[in-house]
């Protein structure tokens, strides 16, 4: 029986499988990807899904990202793909951007809120290639920390936030990028910013024109929207020229960001 909270390093068969195992049982598994850690679950099982919101003590109303290993497993979640999506994929898969598509009805409306849309990505880490390959389904997969913190880019911050919340947890070191993806709609065949991250909205140009930022209800169609999100436990102040000069006691950890010389 594996001890809730356990970490295994990622290399190797054994500890793949063994994730996968977790994973096609309904379990939980924290994985690294490129950006950060992510939290997975089968993303078909809606029980595994709502594990996941549990774990995380995350609302309803926020969207998950599906992730997958290859480009045929898109069939089994949208119901259509735009040719700048193509190009977006062929650009940009796999890696760091994530795509909003009309969703298949067999998608947990879990998983995306209730909404007709799914938002999925294809993650470059060979860790993540490597589980969602062997689970042979689409991983659900929030970052996994406690809703509204600072996504986790190690195993340790994983640890640290959800304990016991999560069945395993694959240690593959530092995540490349320590932020997020960036989430990219062409619904109505116009690319529309949902999210920044990983992928500059520069080269997003190159690919598909000019991106334009997305409002009203599609822009809460993406992850990572909430008012109060990747938030610190840390307290900042901002001070005054003159106060920079305040030397803090010695007891404290704290550091100084100037603009000043």
């Amino acid at each position: 029986m594996i001890r809730k909270g356990r970490i295994i390093p990622a290399a190797g068969k054994e500890a793949i499988t063994l994730a996968a195992e977790v994973i096609r049982k309904g379990g939980l598994v924290a994985f690294p990807t490129e950006t950060v850690y992510g939290l997975g679950c089968d993303a078909l099982n809606p029980e595994a899904v709502a594990r996941v919101f549990e774990a995380k003590q995350r609302p309803s109303f926020d969207p998950l990202i599906v992730h997958i290993a290859d480009k045929g497993a898109l069939d089994r979640l949208a119901e259509a793909i735009s040719p700048g999506d193509y190009r977006l994929m062929e650009r940009f898969w796999p890696g760091p951007l994530t795509l909003l598509l009309p969703k298949r009805a067999r998608v947990p409306d879990l998983v995306t809120a209730g909404l007709p849309t799914i938002a999925v990505r294809m993650p470059a880490h060979p860790v993540a290639q490597a589980l969602i390959r062997e689970s042979a389904v689409p991983i659900a997969a929030p970052s996994a920390n406690p809703f509204g913190y600072v996504s986790p880019t190690c195993a340790q911050h994983v640890a640290d936030g959800l304990g016991e919340g999560v069945d395993l947890i694959l240690d593959g070191g530092p995540c490349p990028l320590g932020v997020e993806s960036t989430i990219i709609s062409m619904i109505g065949n116009r690319p529309e910013l949902l999210r920044p991250g990983g992928i500059t909205l520069e080269e997003i140009n190159l690919v598909v024109g000019t991106v334009v930022q997305a409002r009203g209800r599609l822009a809460m169609a993406a992850p990572g929207l909430i008012a109060r999100h990747y938030a610190t436990r840390t307290p900042l102040s901002i001070l005054t020229a003159q106060e920079e000069q305040l030397v803090m006691p010695r007891s404290e950890r704290a550091g100084l960001l100037s603009v000043t010389p």
